[in-house]
């Protein structure tokens, strides 16, 4: 089982050593910014409510300097690919470095960044295609690093929302806040408590073990049905503000209110469980401020939101949660990230995890015919800054 850092993940010495070797120089700085689960509120941030991320161990470095030449230059270990833009006017390209140009772009917003090339090396153990914000983490990790070569003070949570709008806006993403808060802001032994409409966030210890399960089914938002789940919920928004005016969005709807509006299928069942998981995120909330851990009925009544209302679950999803609340120390799973595939989470003790993972493991290469990949972790920290000239 891979745990949360291993002798094979990247490191700050090992991106930097990417960069020399790729451009013959050192780098002015490394950065890196984690990965995320959810551990309860899925489809609620971009309604307007409220989530509970953690970081995870898995984490995404950008090494970045000046270079000569008229273009930015990014390379990848992981896709083994190279990609260049113009900083001072980017365009979309269709590659994976559309992250690192967007963020760039939007990074140049709000402080001045010099019109000479960048070069940027990236390396990551995040697993791209998974639900786990592997763009998040590179855009939280860009934005991280140009700003400390820069020598901006940027805050933190400025860096996420910087981040979030060069996915939404020029990747196309329409994605909401989450993932790159989650990247951004985490605390080790906390999970981030984020209310998505206003974007205030409170961190609350969070100690349990997480396990997280990737069923290799990658996941591809702009060919799932991602965005067409955010118009039906924009839809049920304007159908229950045709009831209650004064509604400043879905998740701030009552049960009561949903049930009242008679919404038409399947918009129904879409605010059902934006609506439903809305007092589950809040229930997991008070318990962990408490010093108590998250009833892992609730990890449940989500999945089965999800899978029934939501219809984001896979078999490979459904199967899993059933089969790993059979292990001894699970208390509770889910999907996370979305759905369509990806991972599902386990919460429970850190030994039972352990205990349960490899022969879950084996019966799901049985089942389905692939190896999972899976991971035993804990609350992480967020972004930093590595090393500096």
């Amino acid at each position: 089982m891979t745990t949360a850092r291993d002798d094979r993940a990247p490191s700050p010495a090992s991106v930097a050593a990417q960069f020399a070797s790729t451009f013959g120089r050192q780098p002015a700085v490394v950065a890196s910014a984690p990965g995320r689960v959810n551990l309860i509120g899925e489809h609620t941030d971009y309604n307007g409510g409220e989530v509970l991320p953690i970081a995870i161990g898995q984490r995404t470095y950008v090494a970045m300097g000046a270079i000569d030449g008229e273009r930015s230059v990014a390379v990848s270990a992981n896709e083994r690919a190279t990609g260049s833009f113009d900083a001072a006017n980017p365009q979309r390209s269709g590659g994976w470095w559309d992250y690192v140009a967007g963020t760039v772009a939007e990074l140049g917003r709000v402080v001045p960044v010099p019109p000479s090339a960048l070069g940027i090396a990236v390396a990551s153990d995040v697993p791209a295609g998974s639900g786990l914000s592997s763009s998040a983490a590179l855009e939280v990790a860009t934005a991280t690093a140009l700003a400390a070569m820069l020598r901006c003070e940027v805050p933190l949570d400025q860096l996420a929302r910087v981040a979030h709008r060069a996915e939404n806006t020029f990747v196309g993403v329409a994605s909401g806040i989450m993932d790159q808060y989650a990247s951004a802001l985490s605390r080790r032994a906390h999970a981030l408590h984020l209310w998505t409409d206003t974007a205030t966030f409170e961190h609350v210890p969070m100690r349990d073990a997480v396990l997280v399960f990737d069923t290799v089914k990658p996941r591809a938002l702009r060919e799932s049905a991602f965005n067409e789940r955010r118009a039906e919920c924009e839809a049920a928004a304007r159908r229950l503000r045709a009831v209650d005016p004064t509604l400043p969005n879905l998740a701030a709807a009552s049960l009561d209110l949903v049930t009242a509006a008679a919404l038409p299928e399947p918009i129904d069942r879409r605010a059902r469980h934006v609506v439903t998981e809305m007092s589950r995120v809040r229930a997991a909330v008070q318990s962990l401020s408490t010093g108590g851990s998250i009833d892992g009925d609730l990890l449940i009544a989500s999945h089965v939101s999800l899978r029934d209302d939501y219809e984001c679950s896979t078999p490979e999803l459904d199967w899993f949660v059933a089969r790993v609340m059979r292990e001894p120390g699970v208390r509770g799973a889910r999907l996370t990230g979305a759905g369509w595939g990806g991972c599902a989470i386990a919460l429970g003790d850190a030994a039972g995890l352990a205990a349960a993972a490899d022969p879950v493991a084996a019966e799901f290469t049985t089942r389905f015919g692939r190896e999972p990949r899976y991971w035993l972790t804990d609350a992480s920290a967020g972004a930093a800054v590595e090393r500096a000239a």
